[in-house]
């Protein structure tokens, strides 16, 4: 673990040529593994990631397992999640984001200001956004404090998700997440056959990881089709063709991320924070907190277990904080 964690000093590129393996390797090999992880190339991304997922692989029962949804994000992800936090007795309200953190005398959190407003009141505060929009929020009293001032070396980075409809079914794909080495193109799977919405026998649809993606997220929806379908005619020479002359597009539809999961680039380790902050009271969650899934959805998740068990554990000091907001409120 030692040795693991001292190469994030390290590009998976720079690691690689320590090692003196060829540059093959890397470009036909690393490429696909690197911007399956983070959406960035070998020569940006810290080896350390690549050496942690091979661990996850190598040592845990499931952990080279892929699964997908049988069905639309916000209907079989969302919505379940909706559910469940109402039959709680939690409230979840929808185009009410999060305007001011205001704070106490005492630094602590006195409330979220709504950019409707209105005014949300807590015993505990968690901030689940990406760690962009975070320190966007942040108040200026707490930007030098080492725990915030250390996210300034975090940024979220740009990723294009790609769906296309085919009018055939293409031969070629499988039941499961496919690796490209294309320089543009990262992941792909023909929902057609892995998703039990999208299934249909006869025509194909494909849903690509564009990445990275940098320079083409201000380009036209056009133009990232155009190359996409260039990239794709060589993945599938058979089948498909730029000019589509041989399979041809029925529709697509482009999803422009700017800001994703957190850039896991070389000596970025060490600023992320634990789901606790120093402000008593106020938690984090999010992929790029200190989990071991690194930044993944299943991260993301994970941070939000991890945030959660911070909050129970610190129960009696929620309780005395919040003895101290009434005996206050009853003083002024």
């Amino acid at each position: 673990q030692a040795y693991v964690e001292a190469q994030d000093g390290l590009s998976v590129k720079e690691w690689m040529k320590k090692q003196g393996v060829p540059d093959r390797v890397t470009n036909e090999v690393f490429i696909a593994m690197s911007k399956a992880l983070n959406f960035i190339n070998p020569d940006e991304l810290s080896m350390q990631c690549i050496l942690i997922a091979l661990n996850r692989f190598l040592q845990e029962k499931n952990g080279s397992k892929m699964a997908f949804l049988d069905g639309n994000p916000p209907e079989r992800l969302c919505m379940p999640i909706v559910n469940h936090i109402e039959s709680l007795g939690g409230e979840v309200r929808l185009n009410s984001r999060i305007k001011k953190i205001e704070l106490n005398d005492d630094g602590t959190v006195k409330s979220f200001l709504l950019t409707d407003d209105n005014t949300i009141e807590g015993d505990a505060y968690v901030i689940a956004t990406p760690v962009d929009i975070l320190k966007l929020l942040l108040p200026e009293d707490w930007r030098e404090i080492s725990y915030f001032k250390k996210l300034e070396k975090l940024v979220g980075v740009p990723v294009i998700n790609v769906h296309i409809w085919f009018d055939r079914k293409l031969k070629n794909t499988y039941d499961h997440l496919l690796f490209s080495r294309s320089p543009l193109l990262s992941v792909y799977a023909d929902m057609s056959v892995t998703c039990k919405e999208y299934y249909n026998p006869n025509q194909s649809m494909l849903e690509l990881v564009f990445a990275p993606a940098e320079e083409w997220i201000a380009r036209s929806d056009s133009e990232i089709i155009d190359v996409t379908m260039k990239e794709l005619a060589k993945l599938f020479p058979d089948e498909i063709s730029a000019d589509q002359s041989k399979a041809k597009v029925v529709k697509y539809h482009v999803v422009k991320t700017p800001r994703s999961v957190y850039k896991t680039v070389p000596n970025c380790e060490p600023c992320r924070p634990l789901q606790r902050s120093p402000i008593e009271g106020f938690y984090l969650a999010g992929d790029y907190t200190k989990q071991k899934y690194l930044a993944s959805m299943e991260g993301a998740v994970l941070s939000g277990k991890l945030c959660a068990q911070s909050i129970v554990q610190d129960y009696e000091l929620l309780c005395t904080l919040g003895q101290r907001k009434l005996t206050g409120a009853r003083v002024h």
